[in-house]
């Protein structure tokens, strides 16, 4: 993102995509409840935000001099989580995974927290909006 946007505002628009994407990964799974064999897909939501944020520093480069290019951490836009399928999954009779419950219960949590994070960057450019405006 551009460098006009906080920390906290690319890390909303991170866990944004994330949640995305981890919205369509419960869909998928509730889509093939029904599904003989299918195994039920998970990711890591914690783990895979905090890498593409770098929260802990681990993925940054240091220069060792004024003149080098800045390295930072891996790309936000690049990282891509783990899936990988669930191992908690109870095996049915027809070899699916599914658990439908959980995984509407996921679908539902994660849709809270992605209007919650809109709702958060909402009011941030509101902020934004109202200095660029001198508070009219």
């Amino acid at each position: 993102m551009s460098d006009l946007f906080d920390k906290t505002t690319n890390a909303l628009a991170t866990s944004m995509r994330m949640r995305q994407l981890r919205n369509n990964i419960t869909s998928s799974n509730i889509a093939n409840a029904e599904t003989p064999g299918y195994h039920a897909k998970k990711m890591d939501f914690e783990d895979a935000l905090s890498r593409a944020l770098d929260m802990d520093g681990k993925n940054g480069l240091a220069t060792s001099s004024g003149s080098h290019f800045a390295a930072g951490g891996l790309s936000v836009g690049r990282s891509q989580p783990d899936i990988y399928e669930n191992p908690e999954g109870a095996v049915n009779n027809d070899g699916n995974t599914v658990d439908l419950e959980k995984e509407m219960s996921a679908l539902s949590e994660n849709a809270i927290m992605y209007k919650t994070a809109l709702q958060l960057i909402n009011k941030k450019m509101a902020a934004l909006k109202y200095a660029a405006g001198d508070g009219r």
